[in-house]
């Protein structure tokens, strides 16, 4: 009698342990396969290709130098080549910033908490000196992108950042100097971060466009408060999710995001 009482519950506890397995089967090919979210998005007649990125939970680093030879590594390749060292994986990487012809870094430079070049508060020729320009500061568990005399102002402590310019979005609002019309048409890449410094977008357009509509992309579309101008020309993007590795000239600061190597 006891060993019939206890048979049905028996058969409960071990349905349930089937249901539980199931779902963590289908949990994990549910799960994404990347913790870089990235997509091809179109606005106003232009695609361009965003990432996204959890500040909260990846930690986004820059890398300029080989720390052995200290040479300029210039390359997604190279970057990969690096974390497969500590047993890791790139998942994500853009360009990071101007530089000199010597692959220096134009304006700030910080790297593992060390500044390589300071901070240039004046404005200048280029696209660079277009103030008001900015720095992409990386903390612990947030990413945030000041205006440049913000920046100074505040010195928040940043585990990495790069000055670039200019600014596209300054608190919801576009950079005064911006065209809707203007024919000075390129690919453009550049960076966005949310209010609560949790969410990170990196931006690269698919075509040629001005920046009054690459920042809309920004204002508009991705609803960032501020977003900051990386390059023109050269951009370039390295994205597994889209199983885009893009080539070209060396670069100089490159913005990655790693992540462990699966077994």
């Amino acid at each position: 009698m006891k060993r019939g009482a206890c048979l049905p519950k028996m058969r409960c506890v071990g349905m349930w342990k089937a249901k539980l397995i199931l779902f963590a089967f289908w949990a994990c090919f549910a799960a994404p396969l990347f913790a870089v979210d990235c997509d091809v998005v179109g606005f106003e007649g232009a695609d361009y290709s965003v990432c996204e990125v959890d500040a909260t939970q990846q930690q986004i680093r820059f890398f300029l130098n080989n720390p052995e030879t200290d040479q300029p590594l210039g390359s997604f390749g190279n970057v990969q080549n690096l974390a497969n060292e500590d047993d890791q994986i790139l998942l994500f990487g853009m360009n990071g910033g101007m530089y000199h012809q010597d692959r220096r870094p134009v304006g700030l430079y910080v790297e593992d908490g060390k500044a390589q070049s300071k901070l240039i508060t004046s404005a200048g020729p280029g696209n660079f000196g277009l103030i008001p320009n900015g720095v992409f500061c990386v903390r612990e568990g947030r990413a945030d992108i000041f205006e440049t005399l913000r920046f100074k102002e505040r010195a928040p402590d940043c585990k990495f950042a790069t000055q670039s310019g200019p600014m596209l979005v300054i608190d919801s609002a576009l950079h005064p100097r911006f065209l809707p019309k203007s024919d000075s048409l390129h690919i453009r890449n550049g960076v966005g971060t949310s209010a609560d410094g949790s969410k990170v977008w990196f931006a690269i357009s698919q075509e040629p466009v001005n920046f009054h509509s690459f920042a809309r992309l920004f204002r508009d579309h991705l609803k960032t408060p501020n977003a900051l101008f990386l390059d023109g020309s050269i951009s370039k993007l390295f994205a597994q999710e889209l199983n885009r590795r893009d080539l070209g000239f060396p670069m100089g600061p490159i913005i990655g995001v790693v992540d462990a190597r699966s077994n």
